[in-house]
């Protein structure tokens, strides 16, 4: 299994709204692509405060490295990706991701 992790620094500004529907049409990509598990996401409510700006995440599993790819290569993933860029802040720089692969 794969866990696909997603912080964002996003551009002050940005309504909850904005963010709501990159979120959910995140998860709606589990209806299209098979071997995606499942889609969590939100705010960290981390009270150690060390996000560094990364207040928003969001979690991914996939059952394996090839769901993950079709995740990845998909359109509308595409397409929401860039629109997370464009949200975040400083472009590219304000996204982590990192893959984990569990046992």
């Amino acid at each position: 299994m794969i866990r696909h992790i997603v912080l964002i620094k996003f551009k002050a500004g940005i309504e909850q709204a904005t963010i709501e529907r990159l979120f959910d049409a995140l998860a709606d990509l589990g209806e299209e692509i098979a071997g995606m598990r499942g889609f969590d996401g939100g705010l960290s409510v981390s009270p150690e405060k060390m996000e560094q700006g990364f207040r928003h995440g969001f979690c991914i599993d996939f059952d394996d490295v090839s769901a993950r790819d079709a995740y990845l290569a998909h359109p509308t993933h595409q397409a929401l990706g860039a629109e997370l860029v464009a949200a975040a802040d400083g472009g590219i720089s304000g996204l982590i991701v990192f893959d984990l692969e569990m046992a």
